[in-house]
């Protein structure tokens, strides 16, 4: 008849038990340390997008006035001691810039509606905020 092992025989498949349990350890604690390097540096992204940000706006209308000029209604929110620059375009039918202006604004409060006029080389079509920071 057969007879029944109760076991593996020795060393005819790699290494013993103790072993492989301390390689698991040492992957597990690999894992681990760039589990947590990996959590902070995403966390260090999201706080600096949240944290970073001062200062925000959009256009609220434009009007085209003249070949000349157009003016663009503008709302900024911000800081209230923190100066914004931000930087608005005027755009031809056929998408060339024909004016930009970079407008100032040191007003003391958080939230900013202002009318900005740009000064064009020719007809412009449309306006559009570029972008806005602090001032540095």
């Amino acid at each position: 008849m057969s007879a029944v092992r109760d076991g593996l025989p020795e060393g005819r498949y790699g290494r013993g038990t103790d072993d492989d349990a301390r390689a698991d350890r040492r992957l597990r604690l690999v894992g681990s340390v760039l589990g947590v390097v990996l959590l902070l540096f995403l966390g260090w992204i999201g706080w600096d997008k949240l944290a970073g940000t001062e200062v925000s706006a959009e256009v609220i209308k434009f009007q085209v006035v003249s070949d000349q000029e157009v003016q663009v209604h503008i709302e900024v929110r911000k800081d209230a001691g923190v100066t914004a620059v931000c930087t608005l375009r005027s755009l031809a039918e056929d998408h060339s810039e024909v004016g930009r202006k970079d407008v100032r604004l040191k007003q003391h409060t958080g939230r900013i509606d202002t009318v900005v006029t740009i000064r064009t080389t020719s007809h412009g079509a449309s306006a559009e905020l570029v972008g806005c920071q602090p001032a540095g």
